[in-house]
This record gives structure tokens, sequence and C-alpha cells, in this order.
């Protein structure tokens, strides 16, 4: 069981880039969401919100809970499998973003979930050296870190090109 959560439902197993996969599905279930959020309650943006905000904090929580028993059980200190840490990324970094009910909506998502994965994989400081911090924070705040810098850009690029 531990092994299915920290791995996003398998997502993490995918060979070759498991925080993307993480990641990419991460996105397609915000998509869904909002999909979902504009047809049944159209208006507020808070429910569609208080959802990101609930995944990424139910996310970073069993992140830092199990990121102790997933080092000792894939050997590393930042399991490639482990990308609970992508979830609550890439929740950061679409928090707040202007989702609109049309085409542009998927252009958002695909923005954001590229904006996070430049962030994560290049690790601007403080990213690198929060990675240091112990367990399940080390393997977490970096993509915090990270998901607040594409939010930040997409922020200013969303809202001035779209």
């Amino acid at each position: 069981m531990r092994q299915w959560i920290v791995t996003f439902g398998g997502c993490g197993k995918i060979p070759g880039a498991p925080g993307t996969a993480g990641s990419f599905a991460t996105a397609g279930i915000i998509l869904l969401a909002h999909t979902a959020w504009r047809s049944l309650s159209p208006g507020s943006p808070l429910v569609f919100h208080a959802f990101i905000i609930a995944l990424m904090l139910g996310a970073c929580t069993a992140a830092v809970s199990l990121g102790s028993w997933a080092i000792a059980f894939y050997g590393r200190k930042d399991p490639g499998p482990f990308v609970l840490d992508e979830v609550g990324g890439v929740c950061l970094t679409m928090l707040g973003l202007p989702l609109r009910a049309d085409w542009r909506e998927l252009w958002v998502v695909l923005i954001a979930f590229a904006a996070f994965r430049v962030f994560d994989i290049l690790k601007p400081p403080p990213c690198r050296q929060l990675e240091k911090l112990p367990a399940g924070w080390g393997i977490l705040m970096d993509d915090l870190m990270a998901g607040v810098y594409a939010n930040l850009l997409c922020q200013l690029v969303i809202r001035l090109l779209m």
C-alpha cells in the first residue's frame, strides 16, 4: 500500500521519467477536476482551488510521513519512484492560476506543467539546498520551492499573454 501511495498510483514506476509521469498525472487530474467543477458549480473558483489545496496537503503530508520508509525501501535519499513531491509541486504551481472555460484551459495546465518540470530539473537556489533537509522534508521541499518559482512565472506569463 505504501508503495502505491508514494508512486502516486504507480506513476513513479514509469521507466526513465517517473517525475515527469507523476507531474503529468497530477496536471491531468487538475484539468479533469476543473472541467468537472465548471460543469457542476460554475462561478466562484473557491471550490476548485480548495480541491487543489486538499490534494497538495494530502501529498505533502504523505511525502513527509512516508519519506523515511521510501528512502529505506528504495535505498536512495531522493528515490525516483517517489513522486508525491511532484504532486505537491504541481498543485502549488497551479494554485491561483486563471483557468477559463475555453481552449485556454488546456494551455494554462500545459504551461504550468512545463514550468514546474523546468524548475524541478534545474533546481535554482534554494531548491538544491532544501534537498539536504532530513527524510521526507528533503524529498518534498525542493519541489515545493520549484512550484513557487513556476507559479510566479505562470502568473506573469498567463496573465500577460492570455
